[in-house]
């Protein structure tokens, strides 16, 4: 027979419990906390260590980064840089457990709320923000320039920083304005390190510029700004200092009683702002749809604009936009715009515009040019409304009551308008000379395709009688003429079969003819200026080279002219170095393409 099992000695279960509630009671030196693998967090995004319950065993957290070790059962940690951190359990000088985290930049767009209808942003601060805010001065000059960008809103600590000021600023995170559906108004975020040093240093900006900032026990501040408009708040969420400013009450109407010393109250959609930011979670707008299907048909560059703001359906017909992307990339002396503007059907029509008569046989040289080339019931739709809806509807009686037939009127036109502007600087020295004062000079020619004349023949005498113009009329077969001034300037509309001319301004003479569409395009690519574009372009270089190439004026000695043409030379040299602009939009698959060029003169 088997013998029986011996009892426990009465002391054992005693040992056994009291070893199992020392592994389990609070303040145990010897469980070791679960750390979690090696991963990537982003800097400000606070990350969970340890045991939430209060009763769990206590352990001292050092993280790594500088700040003093804490004890605690758990707790919550964010760190304010980028870096490589290790974090250790300690117990006194014992270590129970680490890991090592990477932290990286948190990126501005996981920062707005992801239904953000617009947002305009930097992604990264340092190498793109130093070439916009040159850039920005040499265009508009130094003095202009950086008193309107102290301001903006954020902008002012953001260019402190970058002239070795405040070290509160990211460097290597974003900077950026969104607007959001519940709020009138625009809001501005920049990428901090310290938001309680970044809060406090905005709110010594505000002061300093006059506002009133008053701090609330939440950690935010109500900003009454100095003019007496509608209340902001800043706040801090996650590694970023937000600015949110509502748009400024409408002026009230003259007779409307006005309170000289009203009481400026808190707008009721700011805090909208700061509850939508602290509720964010996950990638806000940096995964919008929409967004990442527009990025890849945009170059790269400094600044980036996303819109896609709703549209509402009985204007969907009219408005078949979807959204907007566009990316600017700032060199040392010109920035280039390249955007994409997607639509839910063909824009301007399935067809191209037709080509410009005008730009194929012009005057060379101009120094303005632009061009619109849109298939004729696409222009209709554009100015009018689409056929049957309200809008047209509207417009359509609107000019039916001023005795115009709009219908008639869009079916003659053909679709393209193009408009040259010319310098004519032998007038413009002998007008300086005389009058002491600077005042422009040249010849406007605007030129638009027709399919039939009766209708623009009927607005124009119609406008003419309107206005009460003295003017002059002369008719040769179907060509009829039609001569006036307006501000002391010759005007002379000239209208056929086939197209409607008009020439305002001094008499071209002297100058070669030819393809002037052609030049533009060779000289913006892009097929610009030509069939189907939208394209504008303005050259202060040739306006320089028209300036400086005047030989000889009639009835002005060379040394006046010598004379003037220094004075002038530097004083548009002092008003703006820009060489010259450049935009042209073009349909393509899915939208259309936005680009344009600024550039500034060689230093």
């Amino acid at each position: 027979m088997a013998s029986r099992p011996r009892a426990l000695p009465s002391s054992l279960p005693l040992l056994l419990l009291t070893v199992a509630v020392g592994l389990v009671a609070p303040g145990c030196r010897s469980v070791r906390p679960d750390l979690g693998p090696e991963r990537t967090l982003e800097a400000g995004v606070p990350e969970s260590f340890g045991s939430p319950n209060a009763k769990a065993p206590s352990v001292t957290w050092d993280f790594g980064d500088g700040t003093p070790p804490q004890t605690a059962p758990g707790l919550r940690h964010a760190w304010d840089a980028a870096g490589r951190y290790t974090v250790r359990a300690l117990d006194g000088e014992k270590e129970l457990a680490r890991v090592v985290l990477t932290v990286v930049p948190r990126p501005v767009l996981r920062a707005v709320p992801e239904d953000a209808q617009t947002v305009l942003w930097v992604p990264r601060l340092r190498g793109n923000v130093e070439g916009l805010v040159d850039f920005y001065e040499r265009l508009v000059g130094s003095r202009n320039a950086r008193s309107s960008l102290e301001e903006a809103p954020l902008v002012p600590l953001l260019l402190r920083s970058l002239s070795g000021g405040p070290t509160e600023v990211d460097p290597e995170e974003g900077f950026g304005f969104f607007l959001m559906p519940g709020f009138d108004g625009v809001v501005a975020l920049l990428g901090v390190t310290d938001m309680r040093a970044a809060l406090e240093a905005v709110s010594r900006e505000l002061r300093g510029a006059g506002h009133r900032v008053l701090p609330q026990e939440d950690g935010s501040a109500r900003v009454d700004p100095v003019d007496g408009g509608r209340s902001m708040l800043l706040f801090a969420d996650r590694g970023y200092v937000y600015l949110a400013v509502p748009d400024s009450p409408d002026a009230p109407e003259p007779g409307e009683t006005v309170k000289a010393l009203a009481v400026v109250e808190d707008s009721p959609d700011v805090n909208v702002v700061r509850r939508r930011v602290q509720a964010l979670s996950g990638p806000g707008v940096s995964e919008n749809a929409l967004l990442g299907e527009l990025r890849g048909k945009v170059r790269d560059g400094s600044v980036f604009l996303f819109s896609a703001p709703p549209v509402p359906e009985a204007e969907k017909e009219d408005m078949p936009v979807r959204g907007f992307f566009g990316a600017l990339a700032v060199q040392a002396d010109q920035v280039e715009l390249d955007g994409f503007l997607s639509s839910s059907r063909p824009l301007l029509g399935t067809t191209p515009g037709p080509a410009s008569a005008l730009l194929g046989r012009a005057a060379a040289g101009p120094v303005a040019a632009a061009q619109l080339s849109v298939p004729p019931e696409e222009l209709a739709r554009l100015v009018f409304g689409s056929p049957g809806s309200p809008r047209r509807q509207r417009t359509l009686e609107r000019w039916r009551t001023q005795g115009l037939d709009a219908e008639a009127l869009l079916k003659s036109l053909r679709g393209d308008v193009a408009m040259l502007v010319y310098f004519d600087a032998a007038a413009f020295f002998q007008g300086f000379i005389r009058d002491q004062r600077p005042a422009p000079k040249g010849t406007v020619v605007m030129e638009a395709g027709l399919t039939s004349l009766p209708p623009v023949l009927q607005l124009v005498q119609k406008q003419l009688q309107d206005n009460k113009l003295v003017f002059q009329k002369d008719t040769q077969g179907n060509t009829t003429r039609f001569r006036t001034r307006l501000q002391e300037q010759p005007v002379s509309l000239t209208l056929s079969p086939e197209r409607a001319t008009l020439e305002a301004g001094e008499v071209l003479s002297g100058r070669e003819t030819g393809d002037v569409g052609a030049t533009l395009r060779t000289r913006f690519g892009a097929d610009a200026f030509g069939p189907g574009h939208l394209s504008l372009m303005v050259d202060l270089g040739r306006l320089r080279a028209d300036l400086a190439g005047a030989r000889s004026v009639p009835g002005v000695g060379q040394g006046q002219l010598l004379a003037s043409q220094v004075f002038v030379g530097a004083l548009l040299e002092r008003l703006t170095p820009l060489e010259y602009g450049f935009l042209d939009f073009a349909p393509a698959e899915g939208g259309g393409r936005l680009q344009g060029r600024v550039v500034l003169r060689e230093r």
